[in-house]
């Protein structure tokens, strides 16, 4: 049957074909751009093509994925400089900007701030919207609309339908933006200013990591030149994390977004070994950084002999007492060892052109440059405030006790001491076995020496799981920038895991962020979260429990099994529905079930790996699960998740994570009795 020519569907559609045709055409004449006669030589015309194939990519028309979601109707008509140039009172909005061959604009960009009240507008606050309309979209074809008429008082207010259907979508593959699906309380953390650092403290399903992204594109977007400059980075617990989100930013057209892990940041050495977890817990603690900076200042000796510069026929002798004034000035200045080690042959000569000058000589800028490079003076550098490598630094702290020692004295007591040192002293930088906390201490004594380079905007997610240390290593690359830093204290399970944000922000230099809180469950059923909520108060007495918004109730089950057979059929049920599963048991326990769906003949992936229509079943261990969801979820013997764990405490935290990675349902395996805080 055909569509009649008013009906909003088509229109709809034939606006989305003409918005298709307009970018199309907006990355056409980019491809056409000739810069043979613009540039002055090869490294501007490489930087420009650059620049030019970025944007190429930025204007890509993703076939599966919406050009707009809603369309704004205001009751008046903004002014030019809010809607971006567009004309009249209708605003599409989308991931992006696209205008027709006039200039004037077709899609208006989800941060741009006439988009604002598609996220904010309520019936009691309307913010001059009459209509707010929603899309419903099948593999990027329009199939529905859903109309709120705000400024209509006769109209009651309701949920969104298409909203709904939006955040409780099946999952396949990597994660989502939720550009369509901002909530309100979201939207402020997303658009809040550049300058100031804000930690998101949110419960499972409550879109933390998702605000945090959206937040880097919607600063790049308002801070563009500003952050191209200084650079932004997205920090994630793991390889497998980052893979997950690492197409959330590309598809908001933000491709300059570096991702790294920690341990990415501070491969200074190579890591081949593990610590024992009190090892860890006292490497991590901010207390080394005091060690550390006490054992590279012990390299400064202050001088017993004079320097004698010879230039000419004239020698210039430079007294021990003055050059112990020098020093001593240096090291009350408190800058980096590094940069003082630089300064310091420019003071002594500095020194020598003072006598000159006293002598009736008119030495300039070239003269003491020259008495720097002196001979006499290098060696007196090389005595008084020699160079020091900073992984040769920590191998001789964690190698030789009695240098420890000396340098820990009322930091560490005796059993701290003998955890750090290494059993087997390394004979080298290269044959040390580093842990992973080493690198860490090698990192500080790194930007003990030399200033680290810092960053516009960092993210940090999974932050609860951070040492000390590692906050410190983290806060360099933001120490002029500003920061974003989620996480759930309820989900720390690591032995140094974050009691409180306050003492964690503290450690990233950055007591002044403002801590905001979700609470709003908008990806957990009602059921499961409900469920794992009986461990909060076992594990996080002081957090607000997340309750979830979800209209769908979801499913839920606890079933007693007799074997992995009982398990691989739950698995089996769970594959009969539309989207992901997973099947999260604790580590130990993994190499039996992997063998256990191999013998079933049942496909399956690891953490990390993208799903696809026909592999759609993950096995997770359970200490890789954080950050990661599933439309359905097959737990494993819980009692195995905490008993896998050196604590009960860490275990039950371990046990929540895993309890909360289900967004349409959750099955419960256990032949063993399931822990006392769950029943």
């Amino acid at each position: 049957m055909s569509t009649p020519v008013g009906d909003p569907l088509s229109r709809e559609r034939s606006h989305l074909a003409a918005s298709r045709s307009a970018l199309r055409a907006m990355r056409e004449d980019v491809e056409a751009l000739d810069i043979s006669d613009v540039t002055a030589n090869w490294v501007n015309a490489e930087v420009l093509a650059h620049q030019i194939d970025e944007r190429i990519k930025a204007l890509a028309d993703l076939s599966d994925t919406p050009l707009f979601f809603g369309r704004l109707d205001y009751l008046h008509a903004p002014g030019a400089e809010e809607a971006e140039g567009a004309e009249g009172e209708r605003f599409y909005i989308g991931r992006r900007h696209v205008h027709d061959a006039d200039g004037d604009p077709m899609v208006i960009d989800w941060r741009a701030p006439v988009s604002q009240p598609f996220y904010r507008a309520s019936k009691k606050d309307p913010m001059d919207v009459a209509l707010r309309r929603r899309f419903g979209y099948t593999r990027g074809d329009i199939t529905a609309y859903e109309d709120e008429h705000l400024s209509d008082p006769a109209e009651a207010a309701r949920t969104s339908k298409l909203l709904q259907q939006e955040i409780e979508r099946p999952r396949v593959g990597p994660m989502r933006d939720i550009v369509a699906t901002i909530q309100p309380e979201q939207d402020e953390i997303v658009r809040s200013g550049l300058s100031g650092t804000v930690c998101v403290q949110g419960g499972p399903g409550t879109g933390k990591t998702a605000v945090g992204l959206h937040r880097v594109a919607y600063l790049l977007y308002a801070h563009r030149e500003r952050l191209a400059r200084t650079g932004t980075l997205v920090i994630g617990p793991n390889r497998s994390f980052l893979h997950y989100i690492e197409q959330v930013l590309p598809a908001l057209g933000e491709l300059t977004v570096r991702q790294a892990t920690v341990e990415d940041l501070v491969a200074h050495v190579e890591i081949k070994g593990t610590d024992e977890a009190a090892a860890a817990v006292v490497k991590g603690d901010a207390r080394m950084a005091r060690v550390l900076r006490g054992a590279l200042y012990s390299h400064v000796t202050m001088p017993t002999e004079p320097v004698v510069v010879v230039r000419g026929s004239r020698r210039w002798r430079v007294p021990a007492y003055e050059l112990e004034d020098i020093v001593r000035e240096l090291l009350d200045r408190d800058i980096r060892y590094g940069a003082a080690r630089e300064a310091l042959p420019q003071r002594i000569a500095h020194a020598v052109l003072v006598q000159m000058e006293r002598s009736g000589e008119a030495p300039d800028d070239r003269v003491q440059d020259a008495v720097a490079r002196n001979s006499a003076v290098k060696a007196a550098v090389k005595q008084i405030w020699p160079a020091v490598d900073p992984a040769k630094l920590v191998l001789l702290l964690l190698s030789d006790a009695d240098f420890l020692a000396a340098h820990a004295e009322g930091v560490l007591d005796e059993d701290e001491q003998k955890a750090i040192l290494w059993a087997k002293p390394a004979r080298s930088v290269k044959s040390a076995k580093w842990s992973a906390a080493d690198a860490v201490l090698v990192d500080e004594a790194t930007d003990l020496i030399q200033r680290t380079h810092s960053l516009g905007h960092v993210v940090l997610d999974e932050a609860q799981d951070l040492s000390p240390m590692q906050y410190r290593a983290v806060g360099r690359r933001c120490t002029t920038g500003s920061a974003t830093v989620l996480g759930d204290l309820a989900q720390g399970t690591a032995p140094w895991a974050t009691r409180s944000w306050q003492e964690a922000l503290a450690h990233l230099g950055k007591r002044e962020a403002v801590v905001e809180e979700l609470t709003a469950g908008f990806r957990v059923p009602t059921d499961v979260i409900t469920y794992a909520s009986r461990l909060l108060p076992h594990i996080a007495p002081g957090l607000t429990p997340v309750v979830s918004i979800r209209e769908n109730p979801g499913r839920f089950e606890v079933r007693e099994v007799s074997g992995t057979t009982d398990v691989v059929a739950a698995c089996r049920e769970s594959l009969r529905h539309e989207g992901s599963t997973g099947l999260i048991a604790a580590d130990a326990r993994v190499p039996e079930l992997a063998r256990a769906l191999a013998e079933s003949g049942i496909p399956y992936l690891g953490p990390g790996e993208e799903t696809t229509e026909d592999t759609r079943l993950t096995l997770v261990p359970a200490s890789l699960a954080k950050g990661l969801e599933y439309d359905y979820v097959v737990l494993d013997e819980p009692s195995a998740v905490v008993d896998g764990e050196p604590d009960e405490r860490t275990g039950l935290r371990r046990l929540y994570v895993a309890l909360t990675r289900a967004v349409s349902g959750l099955t419960v395996t256990h032949s063993a009795p399931l822990p006392d805080q769950l029943t």
